[in-house]
């Protein structure tokens, strides 16, 4: 009986992995790599350039810091890119990079990728080979985190932020569930193969709904945001990871804020139920003086697309001081 019963668990386990197989594969059909691959110390990056289109001033990329769009937990950079990527790309050079491990960016084991800091220091590898010597960083939720990192280790690369409901302090209480799941040695790479695509499948609209809540989400907004990169195995596995660090990386980086001197902006929603304003944007906010803070009334947790002349208008006025910085007497003229 035992034996039997075995056995049909086998089976069904087997059923489940070749059913995640089959839907990460598609997944990766209908969300193929949009932009290029550039290699930063072992690590292949997927990252994609944006810029003004044919006709406008060939030289303005150049006169003003790049655009640096980093994604948040569970993304990736479609996801950036629809809510301001071709909207900024207009009038500015602009950066999508996949963090390692989401998106098409691969994550290499053992080299700590799911840090923040190391993050940064793959991004700052990959903005140097770009050629990019300033950059304004447009940061959301977790990648808040990740932004004053790369501030804090090269300032010289960071002409300013503007960070969107980001994560920046410890908070009470805990992760998701399946977070803890999947930092597991060995069970969490049993979930993952076998449970994660067709669990993440079922709750995929639903998360949706409640991280943009009180909004609605764009239409199709899963589609060109391609969100369900997430649930392929090794991409579940990268942001479990990311996020079951996060707690103990932001405790340690909280002392080093006062040390961040970039022009900084602050926007969130004062109604964003997943990253509280209170313990994240406005502690933040207190710990770097020289910091302007936005709170936008009934907005949630997505700030970018509730508000994206907010954020636009934000980034305009970091690349502004940027300037006057670099050359007072040209912007003068």
């Amino acid at each position: 009986m035992i034996l039997y019963s075995l056995m049909a668990l086998a089976a069904v386990l087997g059923a489940l992995a070749a059913a995640s197989a089959i839907g990460a594969a598609k997944i990766e059909r209908d969300h193929p790599p949009t932009g290029r691959f550039i290699t930063v110390e072992g690590t292949k990056l997927h990252v994609l350039e944006l810029g003004p289109p044919s006709g406008a001033d060939p030289s303005a990329p150049a006169q003003e810091p790049a655009i640096v769009l980093i994604h948040g937990a569970s993304g990736n950079i479609e996801d950036m890119r629809f809510a301001l990527g071709e909207r900024l790309a207009k009038h500015h050079r602009v950066i999508l990079i996949d963090r390692p491990g989401h998106g098409w960016s691969e994550r290499r084991i053992g080299d700590n990728q799911s840090s923040p800091q190391r993050q940064a220091e793959l991004i700052d590898g990959a903005l140097q080979q770009l050629g990019v010597s300033r950059a304004v960083l447009v940061a959301h939720s977790l990648g808040g985190a990740l932004a004053p990192a790369l501030a804090l280790t090269h300032p010289q690369r960071v002409a300013g932020m503007v960070l969107l409901g980001p994560v920046t302090h410890p908070w009470p209480g805990g992760i998701a569930w399946y977070y803890n799941v999947a930092k597991l040695p060995v069970i969490g790479e049993f979930f993952a193969y076998t449970l994660a695509w067709p669990i993440g499948a079922l709750v995929i609209d639903a998360g949706v709904r409640g991280v943009f809540a009180p909004q609605p989400a764009p239409e199709g907004y899963a589609e060109r945001a391609a969100v369900r990169l997430v649930l392929r195995p090794k991409s579940f596995l990268a942001n479990a990871r990311d996020v079951a660090g996060l707690l103990e990386f932001v405790t340690s980086q909280v002392p080093r804020y006062p040390q961040i001197k970039v022009p900084t902006v602050i926007i969130t929603g004062e109604r964003d139920d997943i990253v509280s304003p209170t313990i994240h944007s406005q502690a933040f906010a207190r710990a770097l003086p020289h910091a302007k803070l936005i709170l936008l009334p009934n907005v949630g947790h997505m700030p970018q697309y509730a508000a994206p002349e907010k954020v636009e208008a934000a980034i305009d006025e970091i690349i502004a001081r940027a300037l006057l910085e670099k050359s007072p007497e040209a912007v003068k003229q």
